[in-house]
């Protein structure tokens, strides 16, 4: 199936997935693993979470796959053998039957259209007893802290981007539901946020959104989609220069997390 991916794969977005580590993006899963296992890490970017996951189960194999070659090229170069990366479909994934202990995707089901269908896809390959793991933000539960109008449109415009692409930037609420109705049993459901405050890492939040918002294909489907112009979204990157300066500066990004058996 053919999917919009609402971020792209520019730079600034790119700059946030490297950021990411197994610590910061997936602890969730951390104690559930074991030397021996096998994993697919599917929607997995430029490989900075799958590389510290492959340590976690070495001997056994890891996989990550991405659906952009430029993107799976990145990760084959900066993680090395660690790793087995591939370009594939989350929708007719390129594996037997029971073929891993574990399937962990992060980041990846707000953005699809048939959230349960590629759900289901996973638990095909998925053996009995093992794991699945899913995270994903929920953008209306984001809080932020002082108030400013700007970031209100920011939010309330890559909502509108994110559904005309037939995806759901709310997709952290609906992931016990989803992972429920592709069959998946033993449901266990937790969240955690990343935490952006006054300072350096404020600036930094921001200076990504500014930048995807006015240099990603997020600022540019805004455009073609008649949803924003130019000089708003320039509008939108410079309130999110100026929030981050502000005394107090906070930012909450909430994900949810679900953990299941097949």
């Amino acid at each position: 199936m053919e999917e919009t991916y609402t971020h792209g794969h520019g730079e600034p977005v790119l700059r946030s997935h490297r950021w990411r580590t197994a610590a910061n993006s997936a602890s969730y899963l951390l104690p559930h693993l074991r030397p021996g296992l096998d994993l697919l890490d599917i929607g997995c970017g430029p490989g900075t979470i799958t590389a510290e996951l492959a340590g976690r189960v070495a001997p056994g194999r890891t996989v990550g796959i991405d659906r952009a070659p430029e993107v799976v090229d990145q990760a084959r170069s900066a993680v090395g053998r660690d790793a087995e990366f591939l370009t594939g479909d989350v929708y007719g994934l390129d594996f037997d039957p029971e073929s891993f202990d574990v399937v962990h995707a992060h980041q990846l089901l707000q953005h699809l259209a048939e959230p349960v269908a590629a759900l289901e896809e996973m638990r095909r390959v998925l053996r009995p007893g093992g794991r699945l793991a899913v995270r994903d933000a929920d953008y209306g539960a984001f809080v932020w802290h002082p108030a400013d109008d700007r970031l209100d449109r920011w939010r309330d415009l890559y909502t509108e981007v994110c559904d005309r692409n037939g995806g759901d930037a709310d997709a952290g609420r609906r992931l016990p539901s989803w992972v429920d109705a592709a069959g998946f049993s033993d449901i266990e459901v937790s969240s955690s946020n990343w935490t952006y405050a006054e300072g350096r890492t404020a600036a930094w939040w921001a200076g990504l959104w500014a930048d995807r918002t006015t240099s990603s294909t997020f600022g540019d489907q805004a455009i073609d989609y008649g949803l924003a112009t130019r000089a708003e979204l320039q509008t939108i990157a410079e309130g999110w220069r100026e929030w981050a300066t502000q005394a107090g500066a906070l930012f909450v990004v909430v994900n949810m997390e679900v953990m299941a058996r097949p």
